[in-house]
């Protein structure tokens, strides 16, 4: 038997090979999408997706009181970045969102749904339990998360809002904040309904609208859900076959490399592609959420909820955009869709909670 080195045996190989099986099927699905090319979108994320594992690896190495340590830092460097997008940042596709820096674009709201995360979970870990019920509990985390997600609303970009919004509230959740307290900002938030709905721009309200009604405007706004629905039902229990999905091929599809990449997936896989794509997710998914309950301090706690919650926000929103169950709000795939941001951020996430995980296996449990 040949004796297997301590440092390959310490890789996360179980990991790896899920993350692989996500991003693989999504190669295969952007191959295809491209009329059985592996350019220009398939080879990218390819290369995207070895680069970024290896920066998850090299993330789940660090030590996790560095993260601790530096997580109002980088909160701080990325709610400047946000600013300096209003006032130095380049318009694509009507929304004002990226930095140039010469070699890439940036996309710092992207940073801040793990920032907010990471700041937020600091924050709890220092307030003193006996806090945790009152005042002092509540509002720096309001004004931490109210103040990023109204910059990335003036790009604009609701989507990513949101999901700094749902990342922040998780924490505040786990970490005991009184249950009344989101009961009560819920239904001041479905009683605010008709303010905010107002406060929207005319493309955001025209999804909402084509959301409750979608066959109001077939051909117009709702043509995205409409031929969604219709990719996703053709593909039956076992889908056309590889490379003869019709809506894509023939572009009734759009943005089927992008956000409605499930739809493109699901007419030549069908049913059971569906089902072995939302089991991958079910076990990465559940994969965070162990860590989490296994975490040794408060902060690994909060953190690995917090950001496993992020992963679920993604997966959520984009599937019930695509099957129009929720309005468009530009929500890729995790993993699976084309592009470089979401993966970026969550392969950051999966470095990070693999650095708690490690983190777990080196002493006793600890929560002050």
């Amino acid at each position: 038997m040949i004796p297997v080195p301590p440092a390959i045996q310490r890789f996360p190989w179980k990991l790896m090979a899920l993350l692989g099986a996500i991003c693989g099927f999504g190669l295969l699905v952007l191959y295809s999408a491209a009329g059985g090319s592996w350019s220009p979108w398939a080879w990218q994320q390819g290369v995207r997706f070895l680069v970024f594992l290896g920066v998850a690896l090299v993330i789940g190495r660090f030590p996790l009181r560095i993260f601790e340590d530096f997580a109002y830092l980088g909160y701080i460097a990325v709610l400047v970045l946000l600013m300096a997008v209003e006032l130095l940042g380049f318009v694509g596709g009507g929304s004002q969102r990226w930095l140039n820096l010469g070699f890439m674009n940036l996309q710092p709201s992207e940073l801040m749904k793990v920032a907010i995360v990471l700041a937020l979970a600091r924050f709890y870990t220092q307030l003193p339990p006996g806090n945790t019920r009152t005042f002092t509990a509540l509002w720096p985390a309001l004004v931490a998360i109210g103040f990023p997600a109204a910059l990335v609303m003036l790009q604009p970009d609701l989507g990513t809002a949101l999901a700094i919004c749902i990342g922040g509230v998780v924490v505040m959740f786990v970490a005991g904040l009184p249950f009344w307290w989101f009961g009560s900002a819920a239904a001041a938030g479905a009683a605010a309904l008709p303010v905010l709905f107002s406060m929207l721009h005319d493309y955001q309200q025209k999804r909402v609208l084509i959301f409750l009604d979608p066959e109001s405007d077939p051909l117009g706004a709702g043509y995205h859900i409409s031929q969604s629905k219709i990719a996703i039902g053709s593909g039956g229990i076992g889908g056309k076959g590889f490379l003869n999905g019709s809506q894509s091929h023939l572009d009734y599809l759009p943005e089927g490399h992008t956000d409605f990449i499930f739809a493109t997936m699901a007419e030549e896989w069908g049913l059971i592609g569906g089902l072995g794509l939302l089991l991958a997710f079910f076990l990465l998914l559940r994969w965070g959420t162990r860590v989490a309950i296994r975490a040794r301090t408060r902060f690994g706690q909060l953190t690995a909820a917090g950001l496993t919650m992020t992963i679920f926000f993604y997966i959520a929103i984009n599937l019930s955009m695509v099957m129009g169950m929720a309005p468009v709000v530009g929500i890729p795939l995790p993993l699976f869709s084309y592009g470089g941001s979401s993966m970026l951020t969550i392969m950051t996430c999966v470095g990070i909670i693999l650095a708690i995980e490690n983190d777990s296996k080196t002493g006793t449990r600890r929560f002050h």
